[in-house]
């Protein structure tokens, strides 16, 4: 089967930062051990349970521009 939209390729992303919304930690996407590590200027608690700031607003599938 032909593709119908031959020149469409859409890329997939992901969050670098996050921040906790009950403690105000931050944390941010290390791409060489594929990990979340805290920030040097991060505030909060690491005995929080932290709950992300992910609210829908982020989407992970970016279009190219046309």
């Amino acid at each position: 089967m032909d593709d119908p939209h031959p020149s469409m390729s859409i890329s997939l992303r992901h969050p670098t930062e996050r921040v906790c919304e009950r403690c105000g930690r931050t944390e941010r996407w290390n791409a060489d051990t594929d990990s979340w590590q805290v920030a040097a200027d991060a505030v909060g608690s690491v005995y929080c349970i932290h709950e992300w700031d992910i609210n829908g607003s982020f989407v992970p599938f970016e279009k190219p521009e046309e």
